[in-house]
């Protein structure tokens, strides 16, 4: 497969979750993975996001297993693993092993609250990490406690994304230096980072991160869901004066609603407007009144019918293999092959 990291060697020790993802976007990237697996498999088998491996089943604690591990490691330019902290250490395969025997191995951890802090060894899942950086907290409405979004914002969004952005600078530091790095990378940190734009905003009174307040949160009447009169339901992001205009305008809405786009106290009121009125016509028809104005408007899809929407058609985004629906390698590298799919979902080796 073309990509800019081709020719890069990883050795993904198995894990679930940001470690697996971390592996198939390094993969997506050109990379040649070898996942290190335990007899057996890791338990949660994932033909999309574990496409492109080949692996090795290897009983680490065993004395064979560790040996075949360490030479792989030898000649391998990244390893990546998502224990707790001390587990590769109890193993004889922590960094500084690996490192001594490989002076050019990235080493890359993954871990929910960090290599080291009061929280270390406890265990812990998307949820609670979310929870412990703000980020939860944020998405609380006036109906009740808040909902997690999936765990893409702390196994993905902290997790995988800044463990490949970690492993990428340190490729990059190695070029210049060639010497590798350890990269500690915890779900924690990625989100405290992610949550760095609303710290910034919420000083200054920018945005508000208090239930019903919170614009960017679905608080306001120009930034939410509405339900259709199908039973489906629409996203609307008109944020900048003119584009709610043109969204008011297109619906038929009552003008005044744009002169109190931001009266906080008329934001519940305003949203029951709006409310009504896209509960009057099917997603179908808003769709072919509101797709592709600038009134900021995108149906609410299901994945399967991401797959069929014209632009992600138009733009390849989406492929079935195998009865499961994979999606394009993301970012795409114009001068390599894009979009490029892995070739094969999962080979032993």
């Amino acid at each position: 497969m073309d990509g800019p990291l081709a020719g890069v060697t990883v050795v993904e020790i198995s894990s679930i979750g940001p470690g697996p993802h971390a592996a198939m976007l390094l993969r997506d990237m050109g990379a040649t993975i070898l996942r290190v697996e335990r007899p057996g498999g890791n338990g949660w088998p994932n033909p999309v996001v574990d496409r492109g491996r080949s692996v090795l089943e290897l009983d680490l604690r065993s004395a064979a297993g560790k040996e075949q591990c360490l030479k792989l490691t030898d000649n391998a330019d990244v390893l990546i693993e998502g224990f707790r902290p001390g587990v590769m250490e109890r193993l004889g395969l922590g960094p500084d092993v690996l490192c001594e025997r490989n002076s050019r191995l990235i080493y890359g951890r993954m871990t929910g609250w960090g290599q080291d802090g009061p929280l270390a060894r406890a265990a812990g899942h998307d949820i609670n990490y979310i929870a412990l950086t703000g980020a939860l907290a944020a998405l609380r409405s006036d109906e009740g406690p808040p909902r997690p979004p999936l765990n893409l914002v702390g196994d993905f969004g902290g997790g995988s994304t800044y463990l490949v952005m970690g492993v990428l600078a340190a490729l990059f530091q190695r070029a210049q230096t060639g010497e590798g790095q350890i990269v500690d990378a915890a779900i924690v940190d990625g989100v405290a980072s992610l949550m760095s734009f609303f710290a910034g905003l919420v000083p200054s009174g920018a945005i508000s991160l208090e239930p019903g307040q919170n614009w960017i949160g679905g608080g306001a009447p120009f930034y939410r869901c509405y339900r259709c009169a199908d039973g489906r339901d629409i996203a609307v992001g008109a944020v900048e004066q003119q584009f709610y205009r043109q969204l008011l305008e297109l619906i038929g809405a009552p003008a005044t609603l744009l002169e109190s786009q931001n009266d906080h106290a008329r934001w519940p009121a305003d949203s029951e407007v709006l409310a009504g009125i896209f509960a009057g016509r099917s997603r179908d028809d808003w769709c072919k009144l509101l797709e592709g104005t600038d009134a900021c408007f995108a149906p609410v899809l299901t994945l399967e019918e991401a797959a069929d929407h014209p632009h992600n058609r138009a733009r390849e985004q989406y492929r079935t293999r195998d009865g499961a629906l994979h999606a394009a390698p993301a970012p795409r590298f114009i001068r390599n092959r894009s979009p490029a799919f892995p070739s094969k979902a999962r080979v032993k080796g």
